[in-house]
């Protein structure tokens, strides 16, 4: 069973930096694609970003493109996402979750991936 937790969320101003670590367990990390979803409140969960087994392959949300960057450590069974230039409307709790199918083409679907973290709030303040 693989598990997943996620950290280094909090509060931040508008135009501040977060850096996301999730942090794998239990798994063969360096098989899998790791994605990162947010959802706010009221809202349906969405894709942010996925990064392929091997880093080969990135993708990102039209909304975060720029701004943010997801990485990950093989070694050290983590995946990270640097979270630049920070708006209010980034605030969500955020989501990191391991593919064990689509492995070199990160897939942007929720239900493509079959593990998930527990969450980590993000908030922008204006």
């Amino acid at each position: 069973q693989v598990q997943l937790v996620e950290s280094g969320g909090g509060l931040v101003q508008a135009g501040g930096s977060l850096r996301l670590s999730c942090a794998a367990s239990g798994g063969t990390f360096g098989a899998y694609a790791m994605g990162w979803f947010r959802q706010a409140d009221g809202k349906e969960r969405e894709f942010v970003t996925a990064i392929s087994w091997n880093g080969g392959n990135i993708y990102y949300a039209d909304s975060v493109k720029g701004r943010f960057t997801i990485s990950r450590d093989n070694a050290k069974n983590t995946v990270y996402l640097q979270m630049n230039s920070l708006k209010p409307e980034d605030t969500a709790v955020y989501y990191c979750a391991a593919c064990v199918t689509f492995t070199s083409t990160p897939s942007r679907i929720r239900n493509d991936y079959n593990y998930w973290g527990q969450g980590t709030q993000v908030t922008v303040s204006s």
